[in-house]
């Protein structure tokens, strides 16, 4: 991480590694899915539907007492709705909750087809886009808040929904997966001082942001990652779980993650089979509980604990 080619590799690999779990949805009318654990089932669906809902997503469906808030999915950078919860969402709707998720920041004149990619544009813009989808979702179920599901870029990007847009009225749970509160290539040296002097931190007319608005913005000390943290990052009456990984290689120091007030994990703690990196962390078992734990206390169960590699996941 500390030259050019190495950023650059950086943002290859969210490019190419973000898209994190398959897509193939299953007919609404099959209330069970099932739950891929590991990366090959994202490139597998990235592949064969591109721009799909993963399944068990944006079906019809009503809200039930036990799980009356809808759950929103909300991916990482270059990843999609379809490649970034093919774990997590068959997950999720098999425990009764409706889940919904979106594909959300792509520029006008991209190169690709819509929903295929996303999280490139500022991220002022994309929390306008979450705020729309959640108020489309919240009048299709009836509900009266949602709970969030974010991972990377998707856990500070919604930061200015709720900050800004109002959207601390309309979330409930918030579970943020390998989270950046504090931006990425922060504190200790020489990470700081890298960024410094590439003039990552939100450079004007710079070769990043040209190609990815939102790249700067997620490097520590940027004017975004500085007023998120202006008044503190958690938001009141929103419940936080951070979901953190020690060998995450895009968010640098994983500590970023960390949040005041939140109910902080890290998958290694209770469990050095876990190797999950920054990738692979979104489509494990271990996380998967983690999840479903944050949103229904009451019906919290042990973790799981068993050998879990960077990008293959539980996948041996």
């Amino acid at each position: 991480m500390g030259r050019a080619g190495v950023f650059v590799g950086v943002t290859a690999a969210l490019i190419a590694g973000l898209a994190v779990v398959p897509a193939a949805a299953a007919p609404a009318e099959q209330p069970d899915h099932p739950v891929p654990y590991g990366f090959s089932a994202a490139l597998a669906a990235g592949l064969a539907a591109p721009g799909s809902d993963p399944p068990g997503a944006n079906v019809d469906c009503e809200p039930s007492a036990e799980h009356p808030d809808p759950v929103v999915l909300v991916h990482g950078l270059s990843a999609s709705k379809t490649t970034n919860w093919q774990t997590m969402s068959p997950l999720l709707a098999n425990a009764g909750y409706c889940v919904y998720a979106l594909t959300y920041g792509v520029p006008e004149g991209a190169p690709f087809p819509r929903d295929q990619f996303g999280g490139f544009t500022r991220m002022e813009d994309s929390a306008a886009e979450l705020e729309a989808f959640v108020d489309e979702v919240l009048a299709e179920t009836g509900a009266e808040q949602v709970d969030l599901v974010g991972h990377s870029e998707g856990t500070i990007m919604p930061q200015y929904y709720l900050q800004f847009l109002g959207g601390a009225a309309e979330v409930d749970d918030y579970v943020a997966v390998t989270p950046l509160y504090d931006g990425t290539l922060a504190d200790p040296v020489p990470f700081a001082l890298v960024a410094d002097g590439l003039a990552l931190r939100d450079p004007v007319g710079g070769v990043v942001e040209v190609a990815c608005e939102s790249c700067p913005q997620l490097v520590a000390g940027s004017d975004y990652v500085e007023r998120m943290n202006a008044e503190g990052a958690n938001v009141d009456g929103v419940t936080y779980t951070t979901v953190m990984t020690r060998y995450d290689q895009l968010v640098i120091p994983y500590t970023s993650g960390e949040l005041d007030g939140a109910t902080n994990i890290v998958v290694q703690d209770g469990c050095e089979a876990d190797l999950s990196d920054h990738l692979s962390i979104i489509a494990t078992e271990r996380t998967g509980q983690i999840i479903l734990n944050a949103l229904g206390p009451e019906k919290a169960r042990d973790l799981p604990c068993g050998p879990s590699l960077p990008l293959l996941g539980n996948e041996l």
